[in-house]
């Protein structure tokens, strides 16, 4: 299994490439006993340097954390830190989902668009498709909202969308200011009616 490692607005020079494969290799072997396939991207952006890592584990979930700090070396040590702190506070569920996780496939494909926000309001415009700047793929998994919670924890998204594998139905976990993360499902019923939405509270 190999850790890519590249650069941004930066050169990811042999001796960085070393140093930021080394040290995540040694988390993920301490974890998981082996190193499974990852992306290293190293950013430069307004005197200040970002890594972000991104590992694809056995049991399918997206580990990924970012770092920041004044050279290259601060912000890969950064990211590790936090990419510890994750593997080590789910590793034994990672281990107990990954055969749940074998048997879950991609149930719908969406489009993801980037729409740039104007402030200028343009008169006889308002029903208008707002402007795309960017345009990506977004898979959308069938899984339990217990596998959904633990694969948001496990990245930096601020919202996943999921197909509940208990009825079929489109449902979101979202990161909340208050560090919880919050649970949106559609199908269940509100207040005793037949349809409606729900928006619960769920623990970090």
């Amino acid at each position: 299994m190999t850790i890519q490692i590249t650069g941004k607005n930066v050169d990811a020079g042999d001796a960085f490439q070393a140093y930021a494969g080394e040290k995540i290799s040694a988390v993920l072997q301490k974890y998981l006993g082996r190193t499974p396939d990852g992306h290293v991207r190293l950013e430069r952006e307004r005197g200040a340097f970002k890594t972000t890592c991104s590992v694809r584990l056995a049991s399918g979930l997206l580990l990924e954390a970012h770092g920041e700090g004044g050279d290259a070396y601060q912000s890969v040590d950064a990211a590790v830190h936090r990419l510890e702190t994750r593997v080590k506070r789910y590793k034994g569920r990672i281990k107990n989902h990954s055969a749940a996780a074998s048997r879950r496939k991609v149930d719908t494909e969406a489009r993801d668009y980037v729409v740039r926000l104007n402030d200028e309001e343009q008169p006889g415009h308002a029903d208008a498709n707002p402007l795309i700047i960017a345009e990506g793929q977004r898979n959308i998994e069938r899984m339990s909202v217990s596998e959904a919670v633990m694969q948001l924890d496990l990245s930096e998204a601020a919202f996943l969308i999921f197909r509940n594998a208990a009825h079929g139905g489109l449902n979101v976990v979202y990161r909340r200011n208050d560090g919880h993360i919050g649970w949106i499902d559609a199908e269940l019923p509100i207040s005793g009616k037949s349809n409606g939405a729900t928006a619960s509270k769920l623990t970090g």
